[in-house]
Parts: structure tokens; C-alpha cells; sequence
């Protein structure tokens, strides 16, 4: 054995051989377990790690290579009323671990202490001594790897992002070969890219691609979960999705392919919790190595849980920043991704029990030269805590205020005028005054809650799929089924809700901010009602899942359009390209609504159905469903939006001739977007806005 290099925590491999080394700081010893398959048998050897510096247990081993399988057996005190769990008969995987093999099996065995069931039922305080290798995945040694370095380093201002599942987007695309649909390959095929670039997305934010399992009581129901959101290692890409046995070059490249097309890659990624859940959950990597000092906790062995996970992920302390801040530059780095959406953020930003802005890992994050300047999305809350706004530059923040706003105004009969929704629709500066209207992830549908057609389909949750007897997800949806619940014959209910959904797209996509388009959501995706899709029915493999048995196929992208199908799409390429074009370049800072002396018009103007522009009366209008919103676009053109979200058609004229000498119809959401014939309207001419519905003028100077 070789001088041993505790600086790198992980597998290392050199030349010779492989260094090894991982944070344990109350540990009194470290085994190193290497494993091997002789003669059909996984045969395990032991060395335990005597080179020690501090917290960190080290050495070098020549002779192991990149595709060794190992993982860690820690021994110390056994003491749950202190918060000490250790359990040297527990194989451990290794935090820094870049790939995970095997499968996990939820037997007895993959506790800490005696258990009677996969479940994890039994006595707590009692330690188990049953020997938990070949029932969890195991670490392996991999090669160093390293990006091609290309970044697409798109303006936030031009930025639109589609969040969308790796199996999800591709399993049902039959111009990807059958063994490649739903991977990492197939992410980087042509006809991905070509979806993706044709609709004018900018971003590709991809829900958790870190190693991840189902939750025992999920896989007790006959469930898996499809999410992803329980890692079990946090810098390691799930095998699972991979169509090779190199899952982290396969990501790599498929990375590289959306660059080349100028596309950039978020991923969607879990700090807050481990798979490991509350004290009686299993034990694979963190508790066993120190439960005590990973896990927020209130005392000795009650963990502090903010995530509803079970646990939560001790983010103020150095070594915990340290393994958070390491996994975020290897997906850099190694990977070439551009930037994170990060789950519960508000639990990473605690300290002291309060949500902080400017907490240990927040800061270390805006700190670090790689990754400062990566696109940062923080979902701005957990379960104790809300702090949309909290988060510093260059943090971007989910909007759910922006979600709810544009709901209610579309969906409900709440009486809260047109305030609150031309403040969203201005990039929310009442949040994020100081920062910028680019700080706003504007969204109207995410991957939990109802999907966009559902959203206008379904007046309550149908989430029985689950197995949870429908008590799982959100009861405040703000949706309307347009009286009739579920898909319907019915020509009239239809027509509303093809209007809907394309002005609520309408809204989303002609919005200050960064527009957040959901999978699916621009071809009608369904879920059958469920706005809690997370789990689906166990199979062999993901692929093999039966559409109708995983809400109706809603869980992955169905390439096969109808013309409901064609018509959102065509719906959703139009209004990004009107986004591009005229809003994205002038909506960089807040608008401010000063008059310029030169032109006699104002950068953002609201108008009432009369052409004026709205006094103090018209605001505080509680019963108010209609607005215009006119934006200065250009020297040559302004935009005028027009939004009717009431019951009945409304005749509306067209502002003064100081905001131009004539208008030009480019969209309307009450008009089939292939039979859309553009209208010429003269200033204070009057047009009629169907009910439900939005319209787009842009103004001619000459």
C-alpha cells in the first residue's frame, strides 16, 4: 500500500491504484470492504483504513482500478438516546461515490436496528447484528471524468425552460431505437433535440437524476418511485436511466449533444433529505457513518424534519457544505451542466431553526467561482417555512405567488380584481424589487400538481393511483373543470378548455420573468386527474410500465399528437417566438411606467376594455376580469395583450393613436392558430375578446 491522500474524499484513482477516503469524524474505526465476483459468489474483502487525519480515514490501495465495487463498514458508540448509530454490520455507500450498482432488496436487513419487516418495524434502540451486504447497492470506483467545457451561457432575459423527466420525455419516442427510449441517450438524440429546438426551448431542467430509491412503504404498495426525489447518493447519476453500463459518460454526452444545439441542461437536485428517512428508517450511507452530526435534529434522537422526508440534511455545518458544494462542481465539472434547481431550498438556508438567506451554504454557493456563475433556482420553502424572495443575487426563485395569481384570474370566481395579476404578469417587484424581474420562475403547472389540460379538467385530485386512499397531494389547486369532471364529449366544455389552456399559456409565455413550461404541457399531457404523480406501478423495467395502469400513460410524453395536440403545440411555438422577439429583449429590468417625453407613451401601460388607461377606481374593481397590458417593444413596435378571463365576450377598443398609428392581430387563443387570419384595428376602433380568451396586437408606428 502505497502513502495514502486524504485531500480528495472518494475514490480516486491514479495511475497504480485507487485512494480512498471519507469524513467521519466520531467514528473509532473505518473498514474499507472491497468486493468481487468468484465462481457466481460476491466475495467481500475487508481492510480497515489506520491512516487518520482528524475526521478523515484514508488509504491507498495499488492494484484497484475504475469498476471496483466497495463500500464502508464504520464502527462506534451504538447510543440512540445521544443521536449515535453507528453499526459496523451495515455496509455503508460512500458519499462521494460517482456511480451505484445493485439493487436494493427492503428486507430486515438494510436496518441499523432489529427490525421484523422490510418496513423498518421493530425496537428502535436495539442494534441489529444481521449483515446488510447483498441486500444494498454498492459504490464504484470510477475514472476521472471531465466535461467538454462548452457553455451555452444563455441570457436569463432569453431564457425558457421545460422541465421534463429522463424517462418521461423519451419513452414513448419511436424514432429513438426501443433499448435507448427513456435514457440519458436518448436525451442527446436527434429527435429530442430537434422536439426541443423546434418549440424554442432554451433550458432542459431535468427532475433528479441523483441516485435514487423507492421509499419502503412505497414499495410495499406495488409502487416505485418515479420522481426521484430520495437519493441515496447525491453525486452519483441514477443507473437506471442509463442505456450503457457508463452512466456517467452517457450523460456526459448526451449533455454535450443539447450544448451543440444550444440548449442548456438544469438539473433538478435533493440536499435537503436522504433516503434514509426518520430514526426508524434504513440505513445506507449517512446514519451509519454519522447520524448524529448529518441530520438536523431537535434532541438526542428526535431528527428536526422540515422536508416531510423523515430527516433533513444538516446544511450549516462545514463538512456538510463542504460534500454539498464538492457534489455541485463534479456535476459541473465532470458532467458540463449549467446551472440547478434546488428542491426545498429554504431548508438548506436554515440556521438556528430560521430560514437565512445568507446561511452557510447559500453563501459558500454565490462564493464559489464555478458555481456563481451556473443558473441557481431555489424552490423558496419547505414544509415549516416560506421565504419566497429570501434568496441573494444571483439566485432565481420559484414563484408560486405568479402560479396562484394567474390561476385564480383564469380558473376562479375569487373576487381579487386585476391587481394582483398585472403585478405578476410585470415580473412580481413587490418580491423582487432590488433583483430584478429575471429573479422570477414563473410557472403555472410543475411536475407536482395538475398538468396544464388537467388543470382545466378536474375540479378536485384523483391521486387513488398511489394507493394512498387519494390523502396525498394538495387540495388548493385553483382549477376549474368547466363543470364537468374528467374528459368529456361535450363540444362547448371542450372549446372553453382548448381556450384556457392556450390563454393561460398565453399568460405564462408573454410574462416578465423566466417562463417554466411543464413536460407535456404544450400537447395536452393528462394525468387522469392525479396531481401528485410521483409513483408508478412496479415493473421490470421503467419502459415496461403499462400506460393505462400509470395515469393513462400520462407520465411520459406522448409523441403521437391528435389535433387538439398539434393546435397547443403550434399555440406554444408561436407565443415563445412572440416572447423572443418582443418581449425578451426590453424585459431584463423592471418596466417603469414613466412617461418619455419624446414618445408620450410609458414603457408598460394598462388599459381598460375602453382604451384607457386604468385610474385608481378601475383597480380597486374587485369584479374586474379584463386587462390590457401594453409594452413598449421597440422603437418601431409596442405589444398589446388583451385578457378576458370573464364568462362573456367583450367588446374592447384599441388605445389613442399616440400608442400607435394602427394595430396588427398576431394571436388569438379563441382562433385555431393554423386558420389565423391577422386583423388590422385603427386606434379607438372596438374588437370583440371572446370569453376566456387572450389577444396579442402589436403596433404600427408609420
Amino acid at each position: 500500500m502505497a502513502k495514502a491522500d486524504q485531500r480528495f474524499l472518494g475514490s480516486n484513482p491514479t495511475e497504480k491504484g485507487t485512494n480512498f477516503a471519507i469524513w467521519a469524524a466520531a467514528a473509532d474505526s473505518v473498514t474499507l470492504c472491497f468486493f468481487d465476483e468468484i465462481a457466481g459468489q460476491m466475495v467481500e474483502t475487508r481492510h480497515e483504513l489506520v491512516d487518520r487525519n482528524g475526521p478523515i480515514f484514508h488509504g491507498y490501495f495499488e492494484g484497484i482500478r475504475p469498476g471496483q465495487k466497495y463500500g464502508y463498514r464504520i464502527s462506534g458508540p451504538w447510543d440512540p438516546s445521544r443521536g449515535w448509530r453507528f453499526n459496523p454490520n451495515k455496509l455503508l455507500i460512500d458519499p462521494y461515490a460517482h456511480r451505484i450498482q445493485g439493487d436494493l432488496s427492503y428486507a430486515p436487513e438494510i436496518y441499523s436496528h432489529v427490525s421484523s419487516d422490510g418496513l423498518g418495524n421493530g425496537d428502535v434502540t436495539v442494534m441489529d447484528d444481521r449483515d446488510s451486504a447483498g441486500f444494498v447497492p454498492y459504490s464504484v470506483v470510477t475514472e476521472q471524468y471531465e466535461a467538454d467545457g462548452t457553455r451555452i451561457r444563455v441570457p436569463w432575459s432569453q431564457t425558457v425552460i421545460y422541465e421534463a423527466h429522463v424517462r418521461g420525455l423519451t419513452e414513448f419516442n419511436e424514432e429513438i431505437p426501443e433499448h435507448e427510449r427513456g435514457t440519458y441517450k436518448a436525451l442527446g438524440h436527434e429527435s429530442t433535440i430537434a422536439y426541443l429546438k423546434d418549440l424554442g426551448i432554451t433550458a432542459l431542467e431535468l427532475l433528479p437524476i441523483q441516485a435514487s430509491v423507492t421509499e419502503p412503504v412505497i414499495d410495499s404498495l406495488g409502487r416505485i418511485n418515479h420522481w426521484g426525489y430520495n437519493p441515496i447518493a447525491f453525486t452519483a447519476p441514477h443507473a437506471d436511466y442509463a442505456a450503457t453500463d457508463d452512466p456517467i459518460g452517457e450523460l456526459r454526452e448526451a449533455v454535450s449533444a443539447l450544448h451543440a444545439a444550444g440548449i442548456e441542461v438544469i438539473l433538478d437536485v435533493v440536499y435537503n433529505h436522504t433516503a434514509e428517512g426518520g430514526v426508524a428508517g434504513p440505513t445506507f450511507s449517512f446514519r451509519g457513518i454519522d447520524s448524529k452530526t448529518f441530520y438536523r435534529r431537535i434532541s438526542g434522537d428526535i431528527y428536526d424534519d422540515v422536508t416531510g422526508c423523515g430527516n433533513t440534511v444538516d446544511a450549516s455545518r462545514p463538512h456538510v457544505v463542504r460534500m454539498i458544494i464538492d457534489s455541485l462542481r463534479w456535476w459541473c465539472e465532470a458532467i458540463g451542466v449549467d446551472g440547478f434547481r434546488f428542491d426545498l431550498a429554504s431548508a438548506l438556508a436554515r440556521h438556528s431553526g430560521e430560514i437565512d438567506g445568507i446561511s452557510a451554504l447559500i453563501v459558500s454557493i454565490v462564493s464559489d467561482p464555478v458555481l456563481r456563475e451556473r443558473k441557481l433556482i431555489a424552490e423558496p420553502w419547505d414544509i415549516r417555512g416560506y421565504a419566497l424572495g429570501v434568496f441573494p443575487y444571483p439566485w432565481r426563485e420559484w414563484n408560486d405567488q405568479y402560479r396562484d395569481s394567474v390561476r385564480k384570474f383564469w380558473l376562479t370566481n375569487e373576487s381579487l380584481g386585476v391587481g394582483p395579476l398585472a403585478t405578476r404578469l410585470s415580473g412580481s417587484h413587490d418580491i423582487f424589487y432590488y433583483r430584478g424581474p429575471t429573479s422570477s420562475i414563473n410557472f403555472i403547472t410543475a411536475h407536482d400538481g395538475f398538468t396544464l389540460n388537467d388543470l382545466v379538467s378536474y375540479q378536485s385530485k384523483h391521486n387513488d393511483p398511489n394507493a394512498e386512499h387519494n390523502r396525498d397531494g394538495t387540495e388548493s389547486n385553483h382549477s376549474w373543470n368547466v363543470g364537468i369532471e374528467g374528459p368529456t364529449n361535450d363540444s362547448h366544455v371542450n372549446e372553453i378548455r382548448r381556450r384556457l389552456k392556450k390563454s393561460l399559456m398565453a399568460s405564462l409565455l408573454l410574462s416578465a420573468g423566466i417562463p417554466m413550461i411543464t413536460m407535456g404541457d404544450e400537447v395536452g399531457r393528462s394525468q387522469l386527474g392525479s396531481n401528485n404523480s410521483y409513483s408508478l406501478p412496479k415493473a421490470k423495467r421503467g419502459r415496461d410500465l403499462l400506460g393505462e395502469e400509470a395515469f393513462g400513460g400520462g407520465w411520459a410524453l406522448n409523441w403521437e399528437r391528435d389535433e387538439d395536440a398539434e393546435e397547443m403545440l403550434l399555440t406554444t411555438k408561436r407565443l415563445i417566438s412572440l416572447r423572443k422577439k418582443y418581449l425578451a429583449p426590453v424585459s431584463r429590468t423592471f418596466f417603469t411606467g414613466d412617461l418619455d417625453l419624446n414618445t408620450s407613451r410609458k414603457d408598460l401601460a394598462w388599459f381598460d376594455k375602453y382604451g384607457r388607461e386604468m385610474d385608481e377606481k378601475e383597480w380597486k374593481d374587485d369584479s374586474c376580469r379584463f386587462l390590457g397590458m401594453y409594452v413598449e417593444a421597440s422603437a418601431d413596435h409596442g405589444m398589446l395583450v388583451l385578457l378576458n378571463a370573464s364568462h362573456d365576450p367583450v367588446e374592447c377598443a384599441m388605445p389613442e393613436e399616440k400608442w400607435g398609428s394602427s394595430y396588427r392581430s398576431v394571436f388569438d387563443s379563441s382562433e385555431p392558430i393554423e386558420e389565423y387570419e391577422p386583423k388590422i384595428a385603427l386606434p379607438a376602433e372596438e374588437r370583440v375578446l371572446h370569453a376566456h380568451a387572450v389577444q396579442v396586437w402589436l403596433t404600427n408606428r408609420s
